[in-house]
């Protein structure tokens, strides 16, 4: 149990004054972010049901700055947001009122996630629809959103980047090889037959595929 009266509240220094102690009745009985604690008064007596109240409000204090500690290197899904929460161990409760905040200041928003991720796969590493739909699932972005978020058709220009420098160190080899190893490279990243078969071709031809290039060596 804890009830009584608060004699003291002061700030834990080691935490950079982020949290503060609370006493009753002379005696430490538990902390809260400091925040939550200068709503505090001494000689306010605190009941059962009001510290299980203050505990909640510092959990979910708690978990939202833990949130956005992590949201603080890029955008994450919702489901990457309360895997993250869950894996410190705050209760269902804690970590649905912390989505609903940040919805509400539009934090937590799996279509604007869902376009980021594709416009970073595009600029950065290129990928086929097949995989990027993949890797939103695994995130836990639903079918519709992302069905929404990606396009019709394969990028054959992305797929036409991200295979540039594999098909440098591949020219020296024979049509058939060259074809059948490009085209698994692209393939692994998602893309599809028709857009592997046209940038495959054209690198085979831009890199001048199959021919000698021991005089490029000696210059």
């Amino acid at each position: 149990m804890t009830d009584g009266t608060i004699s003291a509240v002061q700030q834990q220094e080691r935490r950079g004054g982020r949290r503060s102690n609370v006493y009753l009745d002379g005696r430490y009985a538990f902390s809260l972010t400091t925040e939550l604690a200068l709503q505090l008064c001494v000689g306010e007596s605190i009941s059962d049901a009001r510290h299980a109240e203050l505990v909640i409000k510092d959990q979910q204090a708690r978990a939202y700055d833990s949130a956005l500690h992590f949201l603080g290197s890029r955008p994450r899904s919702e489901r990457e947001i309360r895997d993250r929460l869950a894996r410190h161990e705050y209760d269902a409760y804690v970590v649905d009122r912390v989505i609903e905040r940040l919805r509400r200041i539009k934090l937590v928003d799996d279509a604007a996630f869902a376009a980021y991720w594709v416009e970073q796969r595009a600029t950065h590493k290129p990928r086929g629809a097949r995989l990027l739909k993949q890797e939103l699932r695994q995130k836990g972005v639903s079918q519709d959103v992302v069905t929404e978020a990606l396009p019709v058709d394969d990028d054959e220009d992305g797929a036409y980047r991200a295979a540039q420098r594999k098909a440098v160190s591949l020219r020296a080899l024979d049509e058939r090889t060259f074809k059948q190893r490009l085209g698994g490279f692209l393939q692994r990243r998602g893309y599809g037959y028709e857009t592997i078969r046209g940038v495959v071709g054209r690198l085979w031809t831009e890199t001048g595929g199959g021919e000698s290039h021991d005089d490029d060596e000696n210059l």
